[in-house]
């Protein structure tokens, strides 16, 4: 064996090593992998302001006036539906899709 080939074996060898190591780089995405990351990107948003609602939620205790009973009332958040997410997801690709130079 030779000292170029070696050389060579070798510096083949740790760049394999290496690859696994270095970071995946993709092309473009397709106008399809960017809606379904808004999607979820919007969906991500919602849940995390239902979850931040949802640990503050009311709950008052209030006697009433003409009975004298405890009357107690308990406000949660509602949680974010298929039309939330949608409206999210809108409001975010308006945003990236904006093109206008301000």
């Amino acid at each position: 064996m030779t000292i170029e080939s070696n050389i060579e074996k070798n510096t083949k060898a740790i760049a394999e090593q290496l690859a696994k190591y270095m970071p995946k780089l993709t092309v473009n995405a397709s106008g399809y992998e960017i809606r379904t990351k808004v999607l979820e990107m919007a969906k991500d948003h919602e849940w995390q302001d239902y979850h931040s609602k949802f640990a503050g939620w009311e709950q008052t205790v209030k006697r009433d006036k003409d009975t004298g009973e405890i009357v107690t009332s308990v406000t949660m958040p509602s949680v974010p539906g298929v039309d939330k997410v949608l409206e999210a997801a809108e409001q975010f690709y308006a945003f990236v899709s904006d093109t206008t130079k301000k």
